[in-house]
């Protein structure tokens, strides 16, 4: 349907005629009282009023393109059909850790050895591309906290920025702590957006200027859930000079912390030993039921000002050559 944005415009609309009253009339020219009388003056009583005629065409002219003026400075709109956007009312932060640790080689995606972050990126990469309706942002930490990605619906760029990344990109220790405050700092104020965050780390707090536990108390003041993950296998064969050895890579994975930070917001800690329990998961963390929402509508709305006042302009520009020809018609008589 078309609406107008600006309806009192067409109060306008009788200026022409209020200005016509009152306004003085302008002064006519009076001819001679007695005249000699030509033949042409009775030939051209016809020509009078034909030109009497052809007088209306510019007022219908001018005052067409005085309403179309109206019309578009009314600013009409087309306003189309309502649509419902998909969003689900969640906000859900990736934290990826980056440090050294994560290089390690004890994962396996389609049957070939990867390091803990390729595999990360690979499962996350497809969590990401679920998250349909959400808006995902990504964190990178190490000895400090990036946020590489703000919360954003464009899950795509989220995407090939976690894949991007790279070990030791923000140093090599590990600042956990520090990543849940730049997540805390970055928290919307709409109390109806359930806000989640999913923290993936292979190792211990080594760095950063906020303990885990304390940044995991300000987060549960915010409302923020945090779901942690302890990535890293238990046990990895290893040669030496010495020969085969069984060594667990993941001997410095603070798990104690991690359950603590969950606890206190809510959420939960998760153990990926292999590729498959990572999957799993991301399986369930996707599985989150939203906060509940009410459908947000959005009805496209187009400007239709552009035609009214283009009409407007030809048709004054229409008047004005109508008005030349008729001035230059007239000089030629009376020349002649």
């Amino acid at each position: 349907m078309i609406q107008f944005e600006w309806l009192w415009a067409f109060a306008a609309l009788p200026l022409p005629l209020l200005l016509r009253f009152i306004l003085p009339a302008a002064k006519s020219r009076q001819d001679a009282a007695l005249r000699v009388p030509f033949i042409e003056d009775f030939q051209g009583i016809s020509t009078t009023m034909v030109a009497s005629k052809q007088r209306r065409w510019p007022l219908l002219l001018a005052s067409l393109a005085w309403l179309c003026l109206v019309v578009a400075a009314a600013r009409p709109q087309w306003i189309g059909e309502p649509i419902e956007l998909p969003t689900s009312g969640r906000d859900l932060m990736l934290a990826v850790d980056l440090s050294g640790s994560m290089d390690t080689r004890d994962f396996q995606i389609k049957g070939e050895m990867v390091n803990r972050l390729q595999a990360t990126q690979v499962i996350a990469g497809e969590f990401i591309k679920r998250r349909v309706g959400d808006r995902v942002g990504l964190i990178l930490f190490g000895e400090q906290a990036y946020l590489q990605t703000p919360l954003t619906f464009d899950r795509d760029t989220v995407r090939i920025l976690l894949y991007e990344a790279a070990i030791g990109l923000a140093g090599k220790a590990t600042a956990i702590g520090d990543a849940i405050g730049l997540m805390v700092k970055r928290l919307a104020d709409e109390e109806e957006i359930q806000q989640v965050m999913i923290l993936l780390t292979d190792g211990a707090n080594t760095a950063g200027e906020v303990a885990p536990v304390k940044a995991a108390e300000l987060a549960a003041g915010k409302g923020l859930k945090i779901y942690t993950i302890g990535i890293g296998a238990d046990e990895m064969l290893v040669r030496s000079l010495f020969g085969t050895q069984r060594v667990n890579p993941s001997a410095d994975l603070d798990e104690n912390t991690l359950t603590a930070i969950a606890e206190k917001t809510g959420g939960k800690y998760f153990r990926a030993r292999d590729s498959e329990e990572l999957l799993k998961i991301y399986d369930l963390i996707d599985k989150l039921e939203p906060t509940e929402q009410e459908a947000k509508l959005f009805r496209p709305m187009r400007a239709l000002y552009v035609y009214p006042l283009a009409t407007a302009m030809a048709l004054a520009s229409l008047l004005i050559l109508a008005l030349s020809f008729t001035g230059l018609k007239q000089d030629g008589r009376q020349h002649g």
